[in-house]
């Protein structure tokens, strides 16, 4: 039985715990995670992430692991990357403004803004179908289609440093995030199954958005979806270039140039409480 302290957090309703493994030794197992996540029996949240130390050949501050509510890691997670720069700093692990950290999808480069929230530049999209991955005999183009139960389904599909796919509806509050989000998370066509966002363009410079994620189901937000989302819309010619992207957990500012350049994500993060649990 080992005691480990954790804190919990939320980056706009997204929840996390977030351990502190350069002070612990951390070395847990999927079923340790899921009952961690668990919101009945554990803690809950939907994302459990790591601060570790980055290795001896990084430039890195940090090194960034993410797990999903069922066990699974994954390679990116943007409102948790809001939640880990608060987190280091509360810890007094690093009192830098401008934090850089290794991830499985590479750096990503944490800076806090004079209101005290967090801008995350989450890298440059890729685009190309075997880097989403997105198995399809298209060439790379910003809409694909797919059939699920007779009906035809359009999409954008985008990696941000994980696979999102992205639908446009006409009313978010309707939108089949449940069903159709399932389904599409675990389709073939992503063999890494997908992250899937629904939304709705209400100006050019302001959209609404949910998002089914994988692992986890609906989240009340997801950053790198946010992100997924503008950049599809920019790409559609439908966005402009700096987006106000309403969650149902609160807002996010998403900013895109266009390919070729990184995607800027800005937003808060909040901790809830410390505590310890023992495993």
């Amino acid at each position: 039985m080992t005691p480990i302290a954790f804190t919990k957090m939320h980056g706009l309703g997204n929840d996390f715990v977030v351990i502190d493994a350069i002070n612990q030794t951390i070395n847990l197992s999927a079923a340790q995670i899921r009952f961690i996540a668990n919101r009945n029996f554990g803690i809950g949240c939907d994302q459990l992430l790591l601060v570790e130390a980055s290795s001896p050949d990084s430039s890195a501050d940090f090194k960034y692991r993410i797990f999903n509510a069922d066990g699974s890691e994954v390679s990116q997670c943007g409102n948790g990357a809001r939640c880990f720069a608060r987190f280091v700093r509360d810890q007094k692990l690093s009192l830098k403004n401008n934090i850089l950290v290794d991830t499985g999808a590479g750096q990503l480069l944490l800076s806090f803004t004079q209101n005290d929230l967090i801008t995350v530049n989450m890298g440059l999209p890729k685009h190309n179908p075997e880097q989403i991955p997105l198995i399809t005999s298209s060439p790379a183009s910003p809409l694909y289609n797919i059939t699920i139960d007779t009906t035809v389904w359009s999409f954008s599909a985008v990696s941000v440093g994980n696979p999102h796919a992205v639908i446009i509806v006409n009313d978010i509050e309707s939108a089949p995030v449940d069903t159709l989000g399932k389904v599409l998370e675990n389709h073939p066509v992503f063999p890494e199954r997908a992250n899937i966002g629904f939304m709705q363009i209400i100006t050019p410079n302001s959209i609404k958005l949910r998002v089914y994620e994988r692992g986890s189901g609906e989240t009340l937000a997801c950053g790198s979806g946010a992100c997924a989302a503008v950049i599809c819309g920019v790409e559609r010619d439908m966005l402009e270039k700096e987006v106000r992207v309403e969650l149902p957990g609160g807002e996010l500012t998403i900013q895109w140039q266009g390919r070729n350049t990184p995607v800027f994500m800005t937003g808060s993060a909040t901790p809830v409480f410390n505590g310890t649990i023992i495993l």
